[in-house]
């Protein structure tokens, strides 16, 4: 077999894999379990999430990427050679890559990027920022002299970026996503209930009953934690209306960095903004209520796109169509340009 182009979209919660001609073939947390002891890699992806919370003191399970930004380099280089090794076995050759990263990383960290892309066993390597990739994942045509925002919340940051022209004319980073939604429904039910509960049931309750704007209908569900009161375990009923106050609270500075944003953006391109509408990606976009919450307050339509959590993924593979442009002018290590 020959060597596969690869478009890794290096994400603070999740690390999606994606080969030309075949779609995306790995989505696994960005989760890797060391050995302290040792000093030696034991899990990355979905197997090392299931070791959070719950291994012996020798053993770690952390997330190298938080916040949008790599808190751990020689973390980062292994978890990227373990994806690029798992996606490039059995073939004959290196594989070109081009990975996306948030779009406030620095020159240092896309250095370091790179050069763990290098040590994994890529000949080329390109970066493309988080925004663009999602707006081209999401089917809009960047290219074209157009306005259109994205506003991409992930696991570590929401980016919001202007795209007209094939490239960001604006953008702005916050670090406001996945993980401080979580966060916040963590501290709500410590304070009102005396519970503690952990990540994994916190992100659970996002997902199934959290919102950000009234819904028609309430939902409740189950949760179990310790209390903090007894130390015992301890199982509880909340409802999503009540949830919805923490998350709103996270959700209202996402839309005031937008604002911010707006309010800086061109008037031609504000004009085409509000005939094309906010789309939304990520899987910070998918929580109940978000498109409406911010229809309301910016007063322009906002959308979540089709599979948005993919879209940052598929749009980096997307982008794998150009890796021959960018090889040939010798961009390589370097971002993705107005191809």
């Amino acid at each position: 077999m020959l060597g596969h182009d690869i478009g890794i979209d290096l994400g603070t919660a999740t690390i999606l894999v994606y080969i030309k001609g075949k779609g995306i073939v790995l989505k696994e947390p960005s989760v890797v379990a060391i050995d302290k002891t040792h000093n030696k890699v034991l899990a990355v992806g979905e197997e090392a999430r299931r070791m959070v919370g719950r291994t012996p003191g020798n053993i770690v399970a952390v997330r190298p990427l938080r916040d949008g930004v790599i808190s751990d380099y020689e973390v980062t280089e292994k978890m990227i050679k373990y994806f690029v090794g798992k996606a490039a076995k059995n073939t004959y050759f290196k594989p070109r890559v081009i990975i996306c990263v948030p779009s406030g990383v620095t020159e240092v960290e896309e250095m370091a990027v790179e050069e763990a892309a290098k040590n994994a066993g890529a000949k080329f390597v390109s970066l493309i920022e988080e925004p663009k990739a999602a707006a081209i994942g999401a089917g809009i045509d960047i290219f074209k002299p157009n306005g259109n925002i994205v506003v991409d919340v992930g696991g570590g940051t929401a980016d919001i970026a202007v795209l007209s022209l094939g490239d960001v004319v604006l953008s702005d980073s916050v670090k406001m996503a996945g993980d401080k939604f979580d966060e916040s429904i963590i501290r709500y039910l410590k304070k009102k209930y005396n519970l503690l509960i952990g990540e994994r049931t916190a992100e659970a309750i996002k997902m199934e009953i959290g919102c950000v704007y009234p819904q028609a209908e309430v939902q409740t569900m189950i949760i179990k934690g310790r209390s903090l009161t007894t130390g015992l375990p301890q199982s509880i009923e909340i409802r999503s209306d009540e949830i919805m106050e923490p998350l709103q609270e996270c959700a209202l500075t996402i839309v005031d960095v937008l604002h911010n944003v707006l309010e800086r953006t061109p008037p031609e391109l504000v004009g085409d903004i509000y005939q094309n509408g906010i789309c939304m990606t990520g899987g910070g976009a998918l929580i109940k209520g978000f498109d409406q919450l911010i229809s309301q307050k910016i007063g322009i339509r906002a959308y979540v796109a089709e599979d948005a959590v993919s879209c940052v993924a598929i749009g980096t593979g997307k982008a794998l169509e150009f890796l021959d442009k960018l090889e040939a002018s010798g961009r390589g290590n370097k971002r993705f340009g107005n191809y």
